[in-house]
């Protein structure tokens, strides 16, 4: 049978075709404008984000310079280069794709970023990952606005970094250490101010340990001994009551390009005669501080003055037989040998200097501040070099820092008045730094006499010291035990039921080179030492700069603050998230 189709039904399937074709295109048409859309969306946050990245490219540019030239010559050298710093922008040989992109500071300059100082300069508190420290903090904005030239869509993108530098004087640390730092002590121990390690940090208390400030390290804070030391311990606790950063920027004294603890030894060293003392080591240098210069030989005693008139001022015999004598001698266990001690009498030097007419016309201060002791008398095998400082009860008027490169050594009590022996009070005190190869303490019961006996008879008394510490230490390695910080200060006494108070700052920038007899333990076995209680802080008189030892060496930081994508030509922080 032949089928057909009446006219009515060919019309109407026609308009069902029409309509069903109109509606396809329709779809397509929404679906074609929704891809070229979407497409378009994405093509211009790829371009933006693009941009994003060049432009925090060009503020990193500007940081790293920045950065640079302030550990190199601090912020002089800096607001020197503030013009360079701005014209200096991501070039192509650096990377060719910098050729696509325009640079403007959003001000309506071309090839710049915007770079500007924020007043006011000053000693203040810092901020970010070293806040409640102070130091000379010098804030600066940093921002650069980029555009893809090469684009369809003409995006300016723009990136605000703020920043900090600031100079940091190291006794503003309850510890710091430019090596590895480990803390593993067997009573209780609470730090009661900031700690920052150059390297890490290593916590294996086997009691309580408590970190009352903040804790910072440039490689990781870990919960377990260093690798090496063969010390079986019980695992204690530890809390931290601030915060504990780890992965932070190493702080660098300013001695130059290199600052290892190798080089960083230099600044308790004797400058070569060919070292200017205005550069950057010779800044640092205590020799270069210092208001009196004493260098031992075996021929000669020299006593001059110091940087004040470049030492032209001679101290003779009749002056310093006064305050400096040669002829004591002590056996440290230790070390294993005979202790030929350069000794200094801190009350007589302090007699001295409030009336002699030597150094008193020569110095600024009229007071003597800083004294560098050198000995440098030839050695046995089996002896070894030492500067000793007694009667330390007062110290001179406007504080006193002693640096020496040999080990020193502090008998009785040093910068505490008698009513405040065994506490924490230092409002007595007066600022006081010890600088050496490694610092030991001899309790006020110390007899020379009787320092080659068994440890039986070597027993301490309570004893109190108050000043910062910068020295040496032996490092730990495979089987033997640095000590840790526990044992930073070193002892040669039965301290069994004694107690040493200590306030101050400890600083350890580099590994000893004459004290290196390695930490072998307590206990009359071994027979150097028993360990005292130890009741120690970090003396709060350091947050004040007015009361920072004399010739307080400093660190050099960068502190990062906000981060932000910002409206382009804009200089103001407006965070897009």
């Amino acid at each position: 049978m032949k089928l057909t189709s009446r006219p009515s039904e060919r019309g109407s399937t026609l308009v069902i075709v029409l309509a069903l074709g109109t509606a396809g295109l329709l779809i397509l048409s929404g679906t074609l404008g929704w891809v070229f859309t979407n497409t378009s969306l994405s093509q211009r946050n790829n371009e933006y984000f693009r941009s994003v990245a060049v432009a925090e490219a060009a503020t990193e540019k500007v940081i790293s310079r920045l950065a640079y030239d302030y550990q190199q010559e601090g912020e002089g050298l800096v607001f020197a280069n503030l013009e360079s710093y701005r014209t200096g922008v991501p070039n192509t040989a650096e990377d060719p794709g910098y050729g696509n992109y325009a640079f403007t500071d959003g001000l309506g300059n071309s090839g710049r970023s915007y770079v500007q100082n924020v007043p006011p300069n000053e000693f203040r508190v810092l901020t970010a990952q070293y806040r409640g420290l102070r130091g000379y903090g010098t804030a600066f904005h940093v921002a650069s606005n980029v555009r893809e030239t090469t684009s369809r869509f003409g995006i300016t993108a723009a990136v605000r970094q703020d920043i900090e530098v600031a100079t940091i004087p190291l006794f503003q640390f309850a510890i710091f250490y430019n090596l590895d730092l480990e803390i593993n002590p067997g009573p209780n121990m609470t730090i009661t101010g900031p700690v920052h390690a150059n390297g890490n940090i290593y916590l294996e208390p086997q009691a309580a340990l408590i970190f009352q400030g903040d804790v910072t390290s440039a490689g990781s804070i870990l919960s377990y001994k260093k690798p090496g030391d063969p010390i079986v311990r019980s695992h204690g606790t530890v809390t931290f009551q601030g915060e504990h950063d780890a992965g932070l920027s190493t702080l660098n004294l300013p001695i130059g390009t290199n600052n290892s603890p190798l080089a960083v030894r230099q600044v308790v060293e004797a400058p070569p005669e060919d070292e200017s003392a205005s550069s950057p080591m010779g800044k640092q240098r205590f020799y270069n501080k210092a208001d009196m210069i004493i260098i031992i030989t075996d021929s000669a005693t020299n006593v001059t003055s110091g940087i004040a008139n470049s030492m032209a001022t001679t101290v003779n015999a009749s002056h310093y037989n006064k305050f400096l004598f040669l002829t004591s001698s002590f056996y440290n266990q230790r070390e294993a040998k005979t202790v030929k001690a350069v000794q200094l009498d801190i009350a007589a030097l302090k007699a001295w200097n409030s009336t002699n007419d030597v150094l008193r016309p020569v110095l600024s201060l009229g007071d003597v501040r800083i004294i560098y002791v050198d000995d440098r008398r030839t050695q046995l095998s089996t002896t070894q070099a030492g500067l000793r400082v007694i009667n330390g009860d007062s110290i001179l008027p406007k504080g006193l820092t002693i640096a020496t490169p040999v080990p020193l050594y502090v008998k009785g009590h040093y910068n505490c008045p008698s009513g405040a022996r065994g506490t924490t009070n230092t409002s007595g005190t007066l600022p006081a730094a010890l600088i050496a190869d490694s610092i030991t303490i001899l309790s006020p019961s110390w007899s020379d006499a009787n320092s080659d006996d068994s440890l039986g008879s070597r027993d301490a008394s309570d004893g109190t010291v108050n000043a910062a510490f910068l020295a040496g230490i032996v490092q730990t390695t495979n089987g033997s035990y640095s000590g840790g910080v526990e044992n930073f200060p070193r002892f040669l006494e039965d301290w069994s039921g004694r107690t040493f108070t200590y306030n101050g700052s400890m600083v350890v920038m580099c590994e000893s080179v004459h004290a290196i007899g390695q930490w072998r333990g307590t206990g009359s076995s071994i027979g150097i030492y028993n360990a005292p209680t130890r009741r120690w802080a970090f003396d709060a008189n350091f947050r004040t700069v007015t009361k920072l030892p004399p010739g307080t060496p400093s660190v050099r930081a960068l502190i990062r603050g906000s981060w932000a994508m910002i409206r382009p030509n804009n200089n103001s922080v407006i965070n897009m998230y």
